[in-house]
């Protein structure tokens, strides 16, 4: 290399030198002053967030005000699933020719009236299936529609209130089976007295310490009533534009044995367009007594699931 190429590679490599320094120090430069430009907005940004929240409280207060009593919130949701199977010849599996059907629904309603003083809230939920299994192999076996799942249960509360979040209230919860002539048979009738406390909108939470609760039946165990207190956590909220979930835990701790303690927590999640989408329930339960009743030692807990077709119809008054 002559030393005339090397001055001019020397001259060049300079020059980058003096261009990237000059980058980085416009970069840096812009950097200062975006940062100043975002502490400076950052004040004005809390004061229109604090402005547009008391905007919201003020609308919500005037609705609120020109909303006339009674105040009714009436609905109904229903969810369906079906599903059919057949097989011919299908070696893989232990009975190769076979059919199943399994039908199942889950029915929820409710009806709420609000007023000034008082309230009143009502609601009824069913969940029925069916599974029919046919192995075409064996003359000797059923066809028949089987139970899958069947649970029905009705509360009504009621609550005078004391101020916005907190009302004395009664309640009376109904749950039974009704397929299978297993209608009343357990049936449990929950009567109570305590208080209601509504932090938001969306959830309602009772606990009655002072509850009865009646178990009917008319077969070989001998189920037993007793005093205890009674716990009820309802909450619906809206996830999303058309999905919605809605989750209603009911309990009931007996003061005399807790073996006569039970439990029953429903979930549903549903997606709806103009009221027509896919639901999924999900049911739990504890019940000593029953499971004594079916011939259990242990206590497992009780489950039951749908998935399938929903449709919600809603009004407000």
């Amino acid at each position: 290399m002559t030393k005339k190429s090397l001055l001019l590679s020397l001259a060049l490599l300079a020059f980058c030198f003096s261009l990237q320094a000059q980058t980085v120090e416009e970069m840096q430069q812009q950097k200062a002053a975006k940062e100043q430009e975002l502490s400076n907005l950052e004040p004005q940004l809390k004061e229109l967030q604090g402005k547009v929240a008391a905007l919201k409280a003020d609308v919500a207060g005037l609705t609120d005000k020109l909303t006339p009593y009674p105040r009714w919130d009436v609905g109904a949701l229903g969810n369906v699933g079906l599903n059919f199977s057949n097989f011919n010849n299908w070696f893989s599996k232990s009975a190769p020719n076979t059919s199943a059907v399994n039908i199942g629904l889950t029915l929820g309603s409710f009806a709420n009236l609000q007023q000034k003083k008082y309230f009143w809230r009502n609601n009824a939920n069913l969940a029925l299936a069916w599974l029919k299994f046919d192995d075409k192999d064996k003359e000797d076996d059923t066809d028949d529609f089987q139970v899958a799942a069947d649970a029905f249960n009705v509360v009504s509360l009621f609550g005078y209130k004391l101020s916005e979040k907190i009302a004395i209230s009664t309640l009376g919860e109904y749950r039974t089976a009704v397929l299978d002539g297993r209608f009343n048979d357990p049936g449990y009738l929950d009567l109570g007295v305590g208080a209601t406390w509504t932090p938001v909108t969306d959830l309602v939470v009772v606990v009655h310490p002072l509850n009865y609760n009646f178990v009917f039946s008319s077969g070989d165990f001998d189920f037993e009533s007793s005093l205890g207190c009674k716990v009820v956590a309802d909450y619906t909220r809206k996830i999303t534009d058309g999905v919605a979930w809605k989750s209603n835990l009911s309990a009931f701790l007996s003061y005399k044995d807790s073996d006569l303690s039970n439990w029953t927590w429903i979930n549903g999640v549903t997606t709806a367009v103009k009221g027509v989408g896919v639901g999924f329930d999900l049911g739990l339960r504890s019940n000593k007594q029953e499971a004594l009743a079916a011939g259990e030692t242990d206590n497992p807990v009780q489950v039951y699931w749908l998935l399938g077709l929903s449709y919600a119809l809603s009004t407000k008054k």
